[in-house]
């Protein structure tokens, strides 16, 4: 798998997630999949719980990039600006770890919003707060 093949996979996500189409996660992921939405977090494991956390209405733009493809991982820059009532914006570092047939088996995300800390000593750390579903990330 090249860079290509994994903007390929990252238009595929950021397509289901738009659409808000829960049956891509299929097509996305392997069965057993482990979605971290932080690399911190309990990740999700498996199809029903990545789409129980997926779905999201709200519109948004992105634009990603990959950083780094060495088979079977690849690092990929996202950034995602939501509208609605609430407007903000994500900047991302995906970490995909893609399985043979070219879903991925482990999908990590390194979140970043403005007005939010860097580290766990500053305001808002420890709380539940994680960003919306696609992005962060989808």
């Amino acid at each position: 798998m090249d860079a290509a093949a994994v903007m390929e996979w990252v238009e595929r996500y950021e397509s289901a997630w738009r659409d808000d189409d829960p049956i891509a996660v299929e097509r996305l992921f392997s069965p057993g999949a482990h979605y971290l939405r932080s690399p911190y977090e309990p990740p999700l494991v498996g199809w029903q719980a990545i789409r129980d956390f997926w779905s999201d209405d709200t519109p948004f733009t992105m634009r990603a990039e990959p950083v780094a493809v060495t088979w079977p991982v690849a690092v990929v820059r996202a950034e995602v600006h939501y509208g609605g009532d609430e407007p903000q914006e994500y900047r991302d570092l995906w970490v995909l770890r893609f399985a043979d047939d070219g879903r991925v088996e482990h999908f990590e995300e390194w979140a970043y919003w403005p007005g939010r800390g860097y580290t766990a000593s500053v305001a808002g750390a420890g709380t539940d707060e994680v960003p919306p579903a696609g992005g962060t990330s989808g």
